[in-house]
């Protein structure tokens, strides 16, 4: 009898283990995973959303009752959105003006830089920035004038609202009604494929977008502003003149999941994936 009792208590002290281990600490793990739930809605930028997409399938995955739907429309829309309610955060690929800044708060992410793109094949180089802003204002309409060949020159413009075209004048001290331009579009991609498609054509879009193109074989070319290459490099060194901060802009008091998932927004845990975009990633305090 005393056998089977020693036998009986050794026998419950083994159940116990494995119970002690998913005790109070593995619940502790186990809550804060599954803690966040929710949804969240992002509107804005497009030079913004593939970064922030990429980053949100990581976040979702860690976080399986949370959903985060990201959708674009440019900076200008995000922070209407983000001052108005109608989005949780807005995406900018600006800094927030004077005005924008009383109501709002930016929570940086990334960094890039703007810089004129031309097809592959297109035989210039460089320009200089008064040949810009004639090409732009109509006052060079073909590309013998500036050392390429005897085409006429297709601009091609951002659209109202967009950061990059805010970017692109404020460096170029244009007016937007000063822009002659042949093509109007939306996003970077727009400008990349009517650039693509037209050997021709000239246009400006993110650096970060235009480098990961030509990485994947797009036939582009990035111009050098002021002699400094247009590359993620000179964006992270400081020396391209016309850098900018990716931004993502909220109202009032954060909740638990909008401050979540911009702490990992901006956590060096997804700067593979800020590189990867051929974004530059910024540093924040630990």
């Amino acid at each position: 009898m005393l056998r089977l009792a020693r036998l009986t208590s050794a026998l419950a002290l083994a159940l116990l283990v494995p119970l002690a281990a998913c005790g109070p600490g593995h619940e502790t793990v186990a809550a804060e995973s599954s803690a966040l739930s929710g949804k969240l809605t992002l509107t804005g930028s497009s030079t913004v959303a593939p970064l922030v997409a990429e980053i949100a399938k990581r976040f979702e995955a860690e976080h399986p009752g949370v959903r985060i739907d990201v959708q674009t429309g440019g900076s200008g829309r995000g922070i209407a959105d983000a001052r108005s309610g109608l989005a949780d955060i807005g995406m900018a690929s600006r800094a927030l003006k004077p005005d924008e800044a009383a109501e709002l708060d930016a929570h940086t992410i990334a960094r890039d830089g703007v810089c004129v793109i031309v097809h592959a094949q297109n035989p210039i180089e460089s320009l200089t920035d008064d040949q810009v802003r004639a090409i732009y204002t109509g006052e060079v309409e073909r590309w013998s004038e500036v050392g390429g060949a005897d085409e006429p020159i297709t601009v091609v413009n951002k659209a109202s609202g967009r950061a990059t075209l805010e970017v692109f004048l404020a460096y170029f001290a244009l007016a937007e009604q000063d822009i002659e331009a042949d093509v109007v579009i939306g996003d970077n991609q727009q400008g990349i494929k009517t650039v693509v498609g037209n050997p021709s054509a000239i246009a400006y879009v993110s650096i970060g977008t235009a480098e990961h193109d030509v990485a994947n074989g797009v036939p582009l070319k990035l111009l050098p502003t002021a002699g400094v290459p247009a590359t993620t490099k000179s964006v992270g060194a400081g020396e391209f003149p016309i850098g900018r901060p990716l931004e993502l802009v909220t109202s009032g008091e954060l909740s638990a999941l909008q401050r979540a998932f911009i702490d990992s927004c901006r956590s060096a845990e997804v700067h593979d994936v800020v590189r990867d975009l051929a974004f530059v990633p910024v540093k924040t305090d630990p």
